[in-house]
């Protein structure tokens, strides 16, 4: 399948009535962080960057939100609206959960399962789509694991009129025929990475013909994509600063949410693999901690196929397998890490986020790895007592809030984030009764 000519890019907004509970600001954490986090290095000086040498790759009002320590950033008009086709995501007392596990703890999920692609990843694809068009890109490259990415990305481009092309993890690419599918609905082109199309693709087929292909692979192809086309920009997912930044409109509602009702967050449980969807979650309460003194805990849940976090190095490593990304200081596997082909593709990652690292490294937020059969069996107990099936990722963040509540003693708070629904990954759970 192949794109046809982008339509003239819609960046205007329609006008049309907003609930003034969607947020109106981003918030950053850099802002509040007791120390500022490392700086990206370029691959070849190994000298901070400056914004021009992330010019080729970013429209220029996303690299300056990368860099930015201001604690609020304004939400653009068109991004707000194309947001209320479903936020704010519901905060859920999941009270037949809580009967189920006998437990005297409250919990409770902010579902962002209810967006038109099926998690959390529009919040950032709508901004990037958005501030590339207003730059005059006509298209926009990228990877992604299970697909979430990649659909909410399509969805993204096909709202605001550019094209869309996507490397999809092997593994994923053969074993979630579903999102590729929803890829291309929504106008999108999806390759399986590594290929052939790439001098990047090329190479690592050349050294290993039939491996599963890794998210820092298909990072590799679509920046070189990216860079070879004046027209084209490449868009990450996860990881970056600006990613974490428009993701905080999930914790920002969370905090209203708990305030209306008058609870307070003891912990908060979010899956974990570029950072992304944990970073949402609980940058906010993190700042909250920071400027008032509250006492939240985030723990951070990862799979321990792929366990960054809880095992893996803090130092500065390339985000992508070929070296063509900027360093960055982050925990690390190494950037030739290849990890199982475990269903939850959204979390098969070398790396963990700068912000998210620096955050673990100040000991802001804590880390534990979760195995995969545990992590499919508290999802399919989630779904018999709540009834959403939530996405393997997010089944990360259930198992270790399950195990959190089934040891409680008293009416503690617990908050999930749950990324995403499962609905399209019914194949593994299949599997896995």
């Amino acid at each position: 399948m192949t794109t046809s000519a982008a339509p003239t890019p819609r960046i205007e907004p329609l006008g049309t009535v907003v609930p003034s509970t969607v947020p109106t600001h981003w918030y950053n954490l850099a802002a509040d962080l007791p120390e500022p986090c490392p700086p990206a290095l370029h691959p070849g000086t190994r000298e901070p960057l400056v914004p021009a040498d992330l010019a080729p790759l970013f429209p220029m009002a996303l690299i300056a939100q990368e860099v930015s320590t201001e604690r609020w950033i304004e939400i653009p008009a068109t991004v707000r609206e194309i947001y209320a086709l479903w936020r704010p995501s519901p905060l859920i007392r999941a009270a037949r959960l809580e009967r189920a596990l006998g437990t005297p703890a409250k919990i409770f999920y902010k579902y962002e399962g209810l967006s038109p692609a099926g998690s959390h990843k529009p919040n950032t694809a709508i901004a990037q789509a958005y501030y590339n068009a207003v730059e005059g890109i006509t298209k926009l490259t990228t990877e992604t694991g299970a697909g979430q990415w990649g659909a909410s990305l399509s969805m993204a481009c096909a709202l605001i009129g550019l094209q869309c092309e996507v490397w999809q993890v092997r593994a994923s690419y053969d074993s979630k025929p579903y999102r590729r599918m929803q890829m291309e609905t929504y106008g999108g082109v999806c390759h399986p990475s590594p290929s052939d199309l790439t001098e990047a693709g090329r190479a690592m087929l050349a050294a290993d013909p039939d491996t599963t292909g890794s998210l820092g692979m298909a990072i590799s192809e679509a920046v070189e994509v990216a860079v070879g086309d004046p027209k084209a920009h490449y868009a990450l997912g996860s990881v970056l600063n600006h990613v974490m930044l428009h993701q905080s409109v999930i914790g920002q509602e969370a905090l209203a949410q708990l305030d209306e009702i008058g609870e307070v967050a003891d912990i908060v449980f979010g899956c974990a693999g570029g950072g992304s969807n944990l970073a949402g979650l609980s940058f906010p309460f993190l700042g909250r901690n920071l400027r008032e003194g509250t006492t939240t805990r985030v723990v951070a849940c990862e799979p321990a196929a792929c366990p960054s976090l809880t095992q893996g190095e803090y130092r500065y490593d390339f985000g992508d397998v070929a070296g063509l990304t900027p360093l960055l200081k982050m925990h690390t596997l190494g950037k030739d890490f290849v990890p199982p082909p475990i269903h939850a593709g959204g979390l098969r990652y070398h790396g963990m986020a700068p912000m998210v690292s620096h955050a673990k490294e100040l000991g802001l937020l804590d880390a534990v790895a979760v195995e995969q059969q545990d992590a499919f069996a508290a999802g399919i107990e989630f779904a018999r007592a709540e009834g959403v099936i939530p996405a393997p990722e997010s089944t990360h963040a259930v198992a270790a809030a399950l195990a959190h509540a089934r040891a409680a003693t008293s009416d503690e708070t617990i908050v999930i984030g749950l990324s995403g629904n499962g609905v399209l990954d019914l194949p593994a759970y299949h599997q896995y009764v």
